[in-house]
C-alpha cells in the first residue's frame, strides 16, 4: 500500500488504536494509505502504524498545540489533496486543542470527513457501569492540587457522569482530591484500555482512592468516571428510618458496605448515609 491517492481532496480526521493495533478499521487503514500526507502528533508513533499496514504515506508533525500559522498550510493543502489528521492514540482532538486545523479548514470550505474508530472516552464509558444518559467530559484535571480542587468543586453539582483523563504519576493525588470533593459517589477507574493489562474497577470513589494510594507503582493511562450526584428531596427517608436501616445493615455488613447498601435501598446520597453512619458510631459504647 502506498500514499498518493484516489481519495477526494479534504481533511480526514482518522481515529487510531488506543492500544490494540487490531482496532484499526479497514476504512482508517485505506485512508491512511491513500492520503497525500498525514499530519500527526508524533511521526514515530504514526510511522509504526503505517508499517503495520504496509503503507508509506508521507508524514508531517502537527501536535495539539500547533499555532494558526502552522495549521494554515495544511488547511490550504486539503483544498486540493487528501490530508489525514491523526493523534498518537484514539480520536483526534478529544482532549486536544489542535481543533484549530479543523476550524481553518471549515472556514476555507474544505470537505471534512470523520473516519470514526477507537476513543478512550467511549470505550471507558461503555464498561463503566455508570449512567450514560448525560455525560460531561472534562479532560485532564489541573496538575496542582489547589487548582484541581477548585476545578472539581465547580463540577460537584453537575447532573451528569463526569469523565476525566489522568496520567499515572498524578492518579493517586487526583483520586484523593476527587474523594474529598465527590465523597459518597460511585466511580469507575479504567486503566490501559484495550491493552494486555486492561483493568476496570467500580466502587465508591473514596474506596478506589484508598486502593490506588496503596499501590507502590502505577503505570498506564487512566480514565476516571464519577457518577452524577444523587437527588435528595429530603422526603425519601427520615432520620429515624435511616438510622434503623443503618443499624440493621451494620449487623451483617462492614460499615462501608452498609453505607452503600442503605444508600441504594433508600435512594439517598451516599454522603448523607455516610454522615449518618459516623453519627451513629459516635454514640455507640466503645466497650
Amino acid at each position: 500500500m502506498t500514499g498518493g491517492s484516489s481519495l477526494p481532496p479534504g481533511l480526514y480526521v482518522v481515529a487510531t488504536p488506543i492500544g490494540n493495533l487490531g482496532d484499526l478499521s479497514p476504512r482508517a487503514s485505506e485512508t491512511l494509505a491513500k492520503a497525500s500526507i498525514i499530519a500527526c502528533e508524533d511521526t514515530r508513533v504514526t510511522g509504526k502504524l503505517l508499517r503495520h499496514i504496509g503503507a508509506s504515506t508521507p508524514l508531517t508533525r502537527f501536535d495539539g498545540y500547533a499555532k494558526e500559522h502552522q495549521a494554515q498550510p495544511l488547511a490550504e493543502r486539503a483544498l486540493v489533496e487528501a490530508v489525514a489528521l491523526t493523534s498518537d492514540a484514539g480520536t483526534p482532538l478529544i482532549s486536544d486543542p489542535g481543533y484549530i486545523l479543523v476550524r481553518l479548514a471549515q472556514d476555507l470550505g474544505v470537505s471534512i470527513y470523520s473516519i470514526a474508530g477507537p476513543s478512550a472516552l467511549a470505550a471507558a464509558l461503555s464498561i463503566s457501569g455508570l449512567p450514560t444518559e448525560s455525560v460531561c467530559f472534562l479532560g485532564f484535571p489541573p496538575a496542582k492540587s489547589k487548582a484541581r480542587l477548585s476545578w472539581m468543586k465547580a463540577q460537584a453539582h453537575t447532573p451528569a457522569t463526569l469523565v476525566f483523563f489522568e496520567a499515572p504519576h498524578r492518579i493517586v493525588a487526583s483520586l484523593s482530591d476527587m474523594a474529598s470533593v465527590f465523597g459518597g459517589r460511585e466511580a469507575t477507574v479504567a486503566r490501559e484500555l484495550t491493552k494486555k493489562f486492561e483493568t476496570s474497577r467500580r466502587g465508591p470513589i473514596e474506596v478506589l482512592a484508598e486502593e490506588y494510594a496503596g499501590c507502590p507503582t502505577i503505570k498506564g493511562e487512566f480514565v476516571i468516571m464519577i457518577a452524577p450526584p444523587a437527588v435528595d428531596t429530603g422526603t425519601i427517608a427520615d432520620d429515624r428510618e435511616l438510622a434503623t436501616a443503618l443499624a440493621d445493615a451494620r449487623e451483617a455488613l462492614t460499615d462501608r458496605e452498609a453505607v452503600h447498601a442503605v444508600a441504594y435501598a433508600l435512594k439517598l446520597p451516599r454522603k448523607r448515609v455516610y454522615q449518618a453512619m459516623l453519627a451513629q458510631k459516635a454514640t455507640e459504647d466503645p466497650s
